[in-house]
């Protein structure tokens, strides 16, 4: 398995156990548990999409960066980085 294949394996894998929290939070507010008990679980989430964001960003980045020194550095590759890395930080 190359690390590319790794590397989505890991990042799908972390997307199923997000889905799962968010299943778990759905099932908390139809159960009416504690506000504090939800608010606690959609902060995991929150950090566990950013971290997710993060990877796939990194990845994106290396891919960029790669590009634009193999093909001369393009002002368009560092643009759209730019672009993505203000979209993501929002």
């Amino acid at each position: 398995m190359s690390k590319e294949d790794k590397d989505r394996a890991a990042i799908i894998n972390r997307l199923r156990r997000i889905e799962g929290q968010v299943k778990g939070i759905q099932k908390m507010v139809y159960e009416e548990k504690v506000c504090g008990d939800i608010l606690i679980q959609i902060a995991a989430v929150r950090s566990a999409l950013n971290k997710v964001g993060g990877m796939i960003l990194e990845d994106h980045m290396k891919d960029c960066i790669k590009t634009s020194l193999e093909n001369g550095a393009d002002d368009d590759v560092i643009d759209g980085l730019i672009d993505t890395i203000l979209k993501y930080t929002k």
